[in-house]
């Protein structure tokens, strides 16, 4: 990218270093880094609790996806300097960082605004599912209420191989 911007997608099954995505976004003309730092929450859903949580994705188009965000958000606020978002996959368990975004800018508001625009957008638009697993061991897919494919209808249950959206 021009500038010395730079947009950083990552999608692991390792534990996420906060410090890592930080020191990826880190410029000397910027002097505000925001950061947002999911984590996977113990809930509770019909009596169920949740003790963590199946993430899968498909690669390529979170990918592309990630990059129509980026592009979205550098029209939106010009002074963004560097975006990167690590996501895990796989198992993470209650109190695990499922996902970590830091945005680099000047000042701090754009870059404050971003990241939430980023959160919501990535929560909506990219293509990574979660699995819910309770304490019963029983298992749910769960949507999330921004995602954009949200409220088509659900595929019947024999269309689903092995428990995953096909």
């Amino acid at each position: 990218m021009s500038k010395g911007l730079s947009d950083v997608f990552k999608l692991s099954r390792d534990w996420l270093s906060v410090q890592e995505v930080v020191d990826s976004v880190s410029s000397p003309s910027c002097g505000a880094i925001s950061v947002f730092i999911g984590t996977t929450r113990e809930d509770e859903a019909d009596g169920r609790k949740v003790v963590g949580l199946e993430y899968e994705a498909y690669e390529p188009m979170a990918q592309s996806e990630f990059n129509k965000l980026c592009a979205d958000i550098r029209a939106r606020w010009q002074s963004v300097t560097h975006i990167c978002v690590h996501h895990r996959l796989g198992w993470v368990k209650v109190g695990e960082t499922s996902v970590v975004i830091a945005i680099s800018s000047p000042h701090r508001h754009d870059g404050q605004q971003a990241i939430q625009h980023c959160i919501s957008q990535l929560k909506a638009n990219v293509p990574i599912w979660k699995k819910e697993v309770y304490d019963t061991q029983e298992v749910n897919w769960k949507e999330n209420a921004e995602c954009s494919w949200s409220t088509q209808k659900k595929p019947p249950e024999n269309t689903l191989s092995e428990g995953k959206p096909k």
